[in-house]
């Protein structure tokens, strides 16, 4: 504030010290309400995690039974273990620091074998080959971009030259392949005599969902760490803050000898999270555990009916009392990386224009997108508590907008008319 103050009086203008502080204060990591329909926003650190933690010491590395020193990964470790039908587990910072630990750890100097439709490159620039070279491993490419089979691998692991450590199996998680293509699965790969890691990325924990009343028919044949183990992958690897609903992490699951060698390595000390992060990743593990998908907020929000968000659009209208005003039927989607070309039916709110800044504006901001010269709001992602809020501010809007479009001398009507919504197809999503 002192910084706001002394910069105002040296342009010359102490009035605009309110708002340089308050610009300030927008810089500053703070709540938001995600109306993009965005399910795993990146921007919005993905899924929604309420975690709390009182200022009191935990046995982080304590073992309670015995008095002695424990592992930290003794924990959330172990419940992720259960979940997915793996001997161990380990929790590290996130899905490429695992990739990077278990490469490191088990193939350093040595040959991992990958194929070249699987070199992928999410988000922020991390790209297999890269961590790869930088875990001290060596890349050896099977197969072609659309292409590759059972007997590409087998001749790569067969040639002494290579020295295989590991066959790697990498999820195509934000982008698809179709038309003349072949990829072998980890059931074929799992009759190799290698060790087989598949980074399945978005963590589906199971493909049957029996933390849900029913599965989503969207997704589809999402790879899941049960049943990648259970078709015979020694190790998967995948993320806490995708589909697992969980803080960012990066999960490591499978063979113990193969977990007790990741866990020793010197990168493991570097890497590994905090009691705060492993707190939230026990809770969620818990919740699974429980079979309660209503404790998890991305699964809560996931599978809300379309009757649900369409009650609700109609009860922030009628709050907003503007007639031209009505729900529109839209499209959500999954974000993240995950699940490419999938939507999911959803119900919100448009207003010609573009209208993102002012609702940035808000307190909290809210975070919508524009499609075709519409403003939209879709209510999947946005949680209902927060529903009041989006009326004030939505009557808000609409009243300075209509204000401002107002002949001179003509009082505001109120109204304001809203056009046919597009889908979440072509919005920017920042995902």
């Amino acid at each position: 504030m002192v910084d706001a103050a002394r910069a105002a009086i040296a342009e010359g203008d102490p009035d605009r010290a309110r708002d340089q502080a308050e610009r300030l204060a927008r810089t500053l990591l703070q709540p938001v309400i995600n109306a993009t329909g965005v399910l795993l926003h990146t921007n919005l650190g993905r899924a929604p995690v309420a975690a709390s933690h009182a200022a009191v010491y935990r046995n982080l590395e304590l073992d309670l039974t015995t008095g002695a020193r424990g592992s930290r990964q003794a924990h959330a470790g172990a419940l992720l273990a259960r979940a997915c039908g793996a001997e161990a587990a380990m929790v590290v910072n996130n899905g490429a620091a695992a990739v990077l630990l278990v490469l490191a750890a088990l193939a350093r100097d040595r040959g991992v074998v990958v194929s070249r439709g699987e070199l992928v490159e999410i988000g922020g620039g991390f790209r297999v080959p890269e961590v790869m070279a930088e875990s001290g491993a060596r890349l050896i490419e099977v197969g072609t971009t659309n292409r590759t089979r059972a007997t590409d691998y087998a001749r790569a692991v067969a040639d002494p030259a290579a020295d295989v450590a590991l066959v790697m199996k990498v999820h195509q998680s934000n982008y698809r392949i179709t038309g003349f293509t072949e990829q072998v699965d980890v059931a074929d790969l799992s009759g190799m005599d290698v060790t087989v890691v598949a980074d399945i990325g978005s963590g589906l924990l199971d493909a049957a969902c029996p933390w849900l009343t029913e599965r989503p028919d969207w997704l589809g044949d999402e790879p899941a760490a049960r049943q990648t183990l259970e078709a015979g992958a020694d190790l998967v690897i995948f993320s806490g803050d995708k589909l697992l609903g969980g803080p960012q992490a990066g999960i490591i699951a499978g063979g113990r000898d193969l977990i007790d060698a990741c866990a020793r390595h010197p990168l493991a000390r570097a890497l590994r999270p905090g009691s705060l992060v492993l707190t939230a990743v026990q809770d969620t593990a818990l919740a699974y555990l429980r079979r309660d998908g209503e404790d998890i907020p991305l699964w809560r929000i996931a599978t809300v009916s379309v009757d649900e968000l369409r009650f609700r659009a109609d009860r922030i209208l009628a709050l907003v009392a503007n007639p031209a005003l009505l729900p529109h039927s839209l499209n959500s989607v999954p974000g993240g990386g995950t699940l490419p070309g999938v939507e999911i039916p959803s119900v919100g709110i448009a207003l010609d224009g573009d209208h993102t800044a002012a609702l940035r504006g808000a307190d909290p901001p809210i975070i919508a997108r524009v499609h075709d010269g519409q403003t939209l709001l879709d209510l999947r992602t946005v949680d209902p508590a927060d529903d009041d809020h989006l009326a004030t501010s939505l009557a808000a809007l609409t009243s300075t907008t209509n204000a401002a479009q107002a002949p001179a001398g003509a009082a505001p009507t109120g109204d304001t008319h809203i056009g046919e919504a597009g889908t979440a197809g072509g919005g920017a999503r920042g995902s």
